[in-house]
């Protein structure tokens, strides 16, 4: 269960009542999943979205390891005999692991220090001594330590211990630790300098070369790639904690947030020197190093939530991309020598012909021929393209084709191919086609995923669809766990067809999972196709549990039950029931009439079990019932004759279609091989603080070419297509207000995304 304090903090930042998040909470520990509960369970957690229960998931796993870690804690200290109550209430109060972990510093178990060898030699009292009276003389007091049995033979070692024993208490101080925290997090640099002798080989960095930044500000593209300079081998990475220092200081800042946090004042008197050498040597031996690693960490780990949360934003606008719609379906693989792999699929998604051509080989004709005689048997509606290599020829190759045979009417569309190849050599392609070719099973993925993309690309690893942000530099489980959400919600939020779905698709749904997938579908091939929901309680493991989860988002097309086929859970039927009654209808004559629907009032048809969100929801439901939520499709129409980046010209003004969204602008693909760039300052003529809120991984959107540079494979594009072309590749806009940053730092970032680092990242493979 949750407890009262952690239901009102998560309510606080999500501004909402803590009862929605005990409700919430509740269903979650019960085994509810985040889509049921946000689809049907809104009386319940009064309207909580699947966004806000993300991260209301997440904040609870937090604050749950936290309280764990809390008492792990108490309990050491408590056998410690140190544990205050002054102590216990910093502890249960904290609401931060980092500021958690500095409480704990003094009394965490650790090997032995110079500073508990001193204590052992009973040098405490000297450190106290010295540290509290400024008028003693280090050296004269220390003669009184001296002690052959604890190889304290001098003086010097008797300072430097007791030097020891203050170092480490200080930095032990959680107090002091959080003021240096807080000036160095808004105040230091991130210092990237390039290792001796590394130039050449690392010349993809070398943006970063000489370069330092606010670590505060740095944007997590930038952060990615200067950790990943330095795992190469090629950057080192440091902490300046005095930048508006004209040179190297004597003295830190920090060591004057140390001097008044310990609330001593250092003049002249005979132990002041000594004193300040304790202060220098807490700061740069001790506090310096502990927070360039705990600062790094933290950079890193925002960066990478950053970069995880740019990647889930474009799966998620992949997944939910435009179907084109279950009609026959041609996809070609384009190749050169290897030739052009053809797959043909029909209504359903099944593989009905397959073959290979060579139209770029000198055997035109020949593969004109077949591919005309394929889409004339089949009656093929689409043909899907994939937009690597060798893409633009075969798109040519196929207008030429349909002159040649008017009897051809498909329409053609570039697809991403994006994760093909991964899939075509998977597990799960072998197990759908066993006898197929690998080359063409990637042919049957690009057909299917025009037809529809959630169904196809749930198949691939999500890290292998091609749309993250230096995807490979984070944390590989995080990243898993938030694609799956992204994959889970999109699926759930389409539904799926109960009699028609894969494997992988079933497995993503609500309540579901592999083994019960499978299950479904051996159910489904040993018994027919699925006429009635409920039939679904007669598959091996699939439980009344999982049935509420899942049986709302499962459709049966022409079943018996026309509610099947519908949004609304089998639990809510009884509600349909009483408007019928009401209305005097059968299903079938209100179903889809939005006159008489939207006559109703929902309240009427409430009751103790569902409420005005549920009957609301019920009641648009049997407007459109089934409704997809993804966008109308449509298609990017590649400029004539430009198919290579030496047919680009500045000024060119072109369409072309969204496949990456970044912090620092979009990657529009032309149909050149090599997607361009367009920079967040050239997206449009206001502000723009997140590229998102202009653009989307998908929209077709129209460009002009900022500059093509050959020889390093970039191209700079812009949205702002009535400037020209001088004053956008200077990042010059007339309009942006007093957010925008200034023409140097604009220009600096747009060479920064552009470097070759980015270029290799988003380069067609």
């Amino acid at each position: 269960m949750i407890n009262s304090q952690i239901s009102h903090i998560i309510a606080g930042e999500l501004s909402v009542k803590p009862e929605q998040v005990f409700a919430a909470v509740s269903l979650l520990d019960e085994g509810s999943t985040v889509p049921f509960i946000a689809r049907y369970r809104k009386e319940v957690t009064g309207g909580l979205d699947d966004t806000q229960l993300r991260t209301l998931d997440s904040r609870l796993t937090y604050l749950r390891e936290l309280e764990d870690r809390k008492q792990t804690i108490l309990k050491s200290i408590e056998e410690q005999g140190k544990l205050t109550p002054a102590l216990q209430k910093s502890i249960t109060t904290t609401l931060n692991k980092t500021e958690l972990e500095d409480l704990y510093l003094p009394y965490k178990p650790k090997r032995r220090t110079r500073g508990q060898i001193a204590i052992e030699a009973g040098l405490e009292p000297l450190a106290n001594a010295l540290w509290q009276n400024s008028q003693l003389d280090p050296e004269a007091e220390a003669t009184k330590y001296l002690n052959k049995d604890k190889s304290i033979d001098d003086t010097k070692s008797a300072l430097d211990g007791a030097r020891y024993i203050l170092m480490e208490r200080f930095a032990e101080d959680a107090t002091l630790l959080a003021k240096v925290r807080h000036y160095l997090w808004n105040n230091a640099h991130l210092v990237a300098t390039v290792n001796q002798g590394k130039e050449d080989e690392g010349a993809k960095f070398r943006d970063y070369f000489a370069h330092h930044e606010l670590i505060a500000k740095i944007p997590s593209h930038r952060a990615l790639a200067m950790f990943r300079g330095r795992n190469e081998g090629i950057l080192q990475l440091s902490l300046n904690a005095d930048p508006l220092a004209e040179e190297p200081p004597k003295e830190s800042y920090c060591e004057q947030i140390i001097t008044t946090h310990l609330g001593i004042h250092l003049n002249d008197e005979p132990a002041d020197k000594w004193r300040k050498a304790v202060i220098s040597w807490t700061w740069r031996i001790k506090i310096l190093m502990h927070m360039e690693t705990e600062l790094m960490t933290t950079l890193r780990e925002r960066a990478e939530e950053e970069a995880i949360n740019v990647f889930a934003a474009n799966l998620h606008d992949m997944l939910m991309a435009a179907p084109a719609g279950m009609k026959v379906t041609m996809g070609m693989d384009p190749g050169l020598r290897t030739g052009v792999k053809i797959a043909v699929v029909d209504q359903t998604g099944k593989l009905v012909a397959t073959d290979t051509i060579y139209p770029h080989t000198g055997q035109a004709d020949k593969a004109a021929m077949i591919i005309a005689a394929l889409c004339i048997k089949y009656q093929v509606e689409l043909v899907a393209i994939g937009n690597g290599t060798a893409s633009r020829e075969t798109e040519r190759f196929f207008i030429e084709l349909q002159k040649k045979y008017p009897d051809v009417k498909a329409q053609k569309v570039i697809v991403s191919e994006a994760g093909a190849s991964v899939y075509s050599a998977s597990e799960l392609a072998a197990q759908e086609f066993p006898a197929l070719d690998v080359s063409l099973r990637g042919a049957v993925s690009i057909a299917r995923r025009l037809q529809d993309p959630l169904a196809e690309l749930v198949k691939i690893d999500p890290k292998s669809i091609g749309v993250g942000q230096y995807q490979h530099d984070v944390s590989q489980t995080l990243l898993a766990k938030k694609l799956d959400a992204v994959v889970e919600d999109g699926v759930n939020a389409v539904g799926v067809n109960l009699n028609t779905a894969s494997v992988m698709l079933l497995s993503r749904i609500a309540g579901l999972n592999k083994v019960i997938a499978q299950n479904i579908v051996d159910y489904r091939n040993d018994n027919g196709q699925f006429i009635d929901r409920k039939q679904l309680l007669k598959v091996a493991r699939l439980g009344p549990k999982a049935f509420e989860q899942c049986a709302g988002f499962l459709r049966i097309i022409g079943g018996k039950n026309p509610l099947d086929a519908s949004a609304v859970h089998p639990e809510a039927y009884p509600v349909v029931e009483r408007i019928l009654t009401a209305l005097t209808k059968p299903l079938q004559e209100i179903m889809g009439e939005s006159e008489l629907l939207k006559s109703l009032k929902a309240v009427d048809y409430t009751d103790q079990h569902f409420g005005l969100p549920t009957v609301t929801d019920i009641i648009k439901e049997l407007d459109k019932p089934g409704r997809d939520p993804r966008p109308e499709f449509k298609t990017a129409q590649f400029t004539e004759n430009v198919e290579t980046m030496n047919d680009l010209n500045v000024g060119m003004i072109m369409e072309g279609a969204v496949t990456n969204v970044t912090n620092f602008g979009a990657f529009v693909d032309v149909g050149v091989h090599q997607d361009g760039l367009v920079h967040i300052s050239a997206l449009s003529d206001r502000f723009v603080e997140d590229p998102r809120t202009v653009v989307k991984t998908g929209d077709i959107v129209k460009v002009k070419v900022i500059e093509v540079d050959i020889a390093r494979k970039r191209i700079a594009l812009s949205m702002r297509l009535d400037d020209d072309t001088t004053s956008i590749k200077n990042n010059e806009s007339p309009r942006r207000d007093a957010k925008a940053t200034n023409t140097k730092s604009v220009q600096a970032a747009t060479n920064s995304a552009m470097g070759n680092a980015f270029a290799a990242a988003f380069k067609k493979k």
